[in-house]
């Protein structure tokens, strides 16, 4: 099982980063986590285990710059996915909850990780980094290996949004990425992970959902 311990402790480079809240933000922002709580029977059978930590998320100002708008989107995305996963056990993590698909929660965080690595470290910042994908399979699907845990997967999952924050501070929008052939600029890196991060919250919804009746933003 996955404790709190280590999931806040995967979570500091994002609570690092936000100020306290105050007033009625510090109220939205409770509102926000107790939307993530089941009720009644639900709640009673996983209080326990399941009880998702108080993970503060910020929206970004609905007129702020283009940057600001974006960094802001995809940094409120990444916390939904800590929090979607947050209070499972590994069996829970691990299993397939909706048949057929293959699809498990730990497999959708771990994909995101190698998306983290791939678009903002290695292709825009042309960094010399292992390839986030065996070489059986090249585009990044759902693996998972032998000793691998939720609470590994999590923290590797934050390390490499870091990893990213610092790939692209210095960079601005209109900058071309640096990797071998790749055209793109970062406008459309922050756009396409917006997206990407996204779909896959949308899975987690599904996921924690059929694991314990969890449901909530």
């Amino acid at each position: 099982m996955v404790s709190g311990e280590q999931i806040q402790g995967a979570l500091r480079a994002f609570v690092a980063k936000w100020e306290p809240y105050a007033g009625s933000e510090k109220a939205e922002a409770q509102r926000s986590v107790e939307s993530l709580r089941p009720t009644g029977a639900a709640y009673a059978a996983t209080m326990l285990t399941n009880d998702p930590p108080a993970v503060p998320r910020t929206r970004p100002p609905e007129d702020g710059a283009e940057r600001e708008t974006l960094t802001g989107l995809l940094d409120f995305l990444r916390s939904t996915v800590v929090t979607k996963v947050a209070g499972l056990t590994d069996e829970q993590a691990f299993g397939h909850p909706i048949p057929p698909s293959a699809l498990t929660p730990a497999g959708v965080v771990k994909h995101l990780t190698g998306v983290e690595r791939f678009w903002f470290s290695i292709d825009f910042a042309g960094a010399d980094l292992a390839w986030p994908w065996p070489e059986d399979d090249p585009h990044g699907n759902f693996p998972l290996a032998p000793g691998d845990t939720l609470a590994r997967i999590m923290t590797a999952y934050v390390e490499e949004c870091e990893r990213s924050r610092r790939a692209v501070e210095h960079a601005g929008l209109d900058d071309r990425a640096q990797g071998e052939g790749m055209e793109f600029n970062l406008r459309y890196a922050l756009a396409h992970m917006i997206e990407e991060t996204a779909r896959h919250c949308g899975h987690l919804d599904l996921l924690r959902e059929r694991i314990d009746g969890l449901t909530g933003e």
